[in-house]
């Protein structure tokens, strides 16, 4: 008992850690170090004094994550060279004393095609930095600017258009047209197919899980709970297998149809969510395992929202868990209390610490998972109902210590974890990341 409550642990209790180089999760540009912050500060001042390739240099060292190098810049005196990964494209650019372009390769088309054209030619009214263009056989994007107008926002934003419209659009053209081909994709990192199996039988098992516990509700009384448990199950699959291709854009068309504005009741949208995932649930490997990669990242397809946003929807998530505990749906109202912080890491760009600790709520809620890809000491078993709270503590005391230098009034209280059932650790613990502060120095 007074081993547990100081901490202390005999040196052979330590069980062996085993991380496997799997990641998780969209990318966040919303995860800078302090000292990658003050970076932006550095470009930002050095482009105002006109010393233009210091201040692109200073650009390039905050957008730079130094345990990926997801940015590559070199060269001498007058002219440099730079490539920004972002997914499945790769943005290679030069500047010297008086310009700088960059330029992403979509795809090649052997054979002229209209309707490519015309594709590329509208999507052309919705750039505001780049344009489509067509090299020999190559599909393009471009971005070109005078060094004197190359600020720091002007860049970051114009950057992020390129490459995270370029990564979209050459699988949609690729999906659209039989006709174009795959090309520069050589630094796209392929998984071994051991992780494919495990992410593929997942897909399969928590779609049928899902599927289970929907037929279960009422479809009109539980509409709103049904909806939270197909839309919890589509940010699950994105965090925690990480899809691309076909794959992650039946996902976003999934849960882009559930949030449009239209005058189809809440019933109708569960049905249509219902149907996409059995749907999915029907995919072959051929089809699936193509959607499983790894590769480097730049910028976030999504925004940093407010602490009070995040607040707010972990605890609307937790009030409307409580009936359905009280009644005896167990299952169901732990995917509730999960749903939503699950809704924030979806749509959000988070600040890199909340990212953390919602991947500790994985770890725990899915241990079987996590084990499966070779991940251990599991934080949970399912078949004992028992909690590695040691491990679970260390790991939430570490992700704070770690950003308190960045968000000084960052706390977390493992003291007020619960760990008798599944649903009281979820609820202890997203209450717990409801009062999180991430206000930055």
């Amino acid at each position: 008992m007074f081993d547990k409550l100081f901490g202390r642990k005999k040196k052979n209790e330590s069980p062996e850690i085993k991380t496997p180089p799997v990641s998780f999760g969209r990318y966040s540009d919303n995860n800078k170090t302090l000292q990658k912050t003050k970076r932006w500060t550095d470009a930002d001042n050095l482009f105002k004094e006109n010393r233009y390739h210091e201040s692109i240099a200073a650009f390039f060292d905050y957008l730079r994550d130094d345990a990926v190098q997801n940015v590559v810049s070199e060269g001498a005196a007058g002219e440099h060279r730079f490539r920004i990964y972002q997914g499945s494209k790769l943005v290679r650019g030069i500047f010297n004393n008086e310009t700088l372009s960059a330029e992403v390769t979509l795809a090649r088309m052997a054979q002229p095609s209209v309707p490519v054209m015309r594709r590329l030619l509208e999507q052309n009214f919705n750039l505001y930095y780049c344009r489509y263009g067509m090299e020999d056989d190559r599909l393009c994007m471009r971005f070109d600017t005078e060094l004197a107008t190359a600020n720091p926002n002007k860049l970051y934003y114009a950057f992020k258009e390129l490459a995270t419209r370029a990564d979209k659009q050459d699988d949609l053209l690729l999906q659209d047209f039989q006709t174009l081909l795959p090309i520069d994709t050589e630094h796209i990192e392929v998984i071994p197919d051991s992780e494919k199996e495990v992410k593929y039988n997942y897909l399969l098992q928590w779609i049928t899980e899902t599927t289970a516990l929907v037929n279960m509700l009422d479809a009109d009384k539980m509409s709103n709970a049904i909806s939270m448990l197909l839309l919890n199950l589509a940010y699950r699959i994105d965090f925690l297998l990480v899809p691309e291709g076909r794959l992650l854009y039946d996902l976003e068309d999934l849960v882009t149809g559930y949030f449009l504005k239209d005058e189809k009741p809440v019933t109708e949208k569960n049905k249509l969510m219902l149907q996409a995932f059995q749907s999915i649930g029907t995919y072959s490997k051929e089809i699936v395992f193509p959607c499983f990669f790894r590769s480097k990242h730049s910028f976030a397809i999504t925004q940093p929202t407010p602490q009070k946003t995040i607040s707010d929807s972990v605890f609307g998530s937790n009030q409307s868990m409580i009936w359905f505990r009280d009644n005896n749906y167990p299952e169901v109202a732990q995917q509730i209390s999960e749903y939503g912080l699950g809704y924030c890491q979806y749509n959000f760009s988070l600040p890199k610490p909340i990212s953390d600790l919602y991947l500790i709520l994985m770890k725990v809620s899915y241990a079987a998972f996590f084990r499966d890809l070779g991940f251990s000491p599991a934080l949970y078993n399912s078949e004992t109902g028992e909690f590695n709270v040691s491990t679970i503590e260390q790991q939430v005391e570490t992700i704070i210590n770690n950003w308190k230098e960045k968000y000084p009034q960052l706390a977390f209280k493992t003291e007020n974890l619960k760990y008798d059932s599944l649903l009281s650790f979820t609820h202890s613990f997203t209450a717990e990341v409801e009062f999180v502060n991430t206000e930055a120095r």
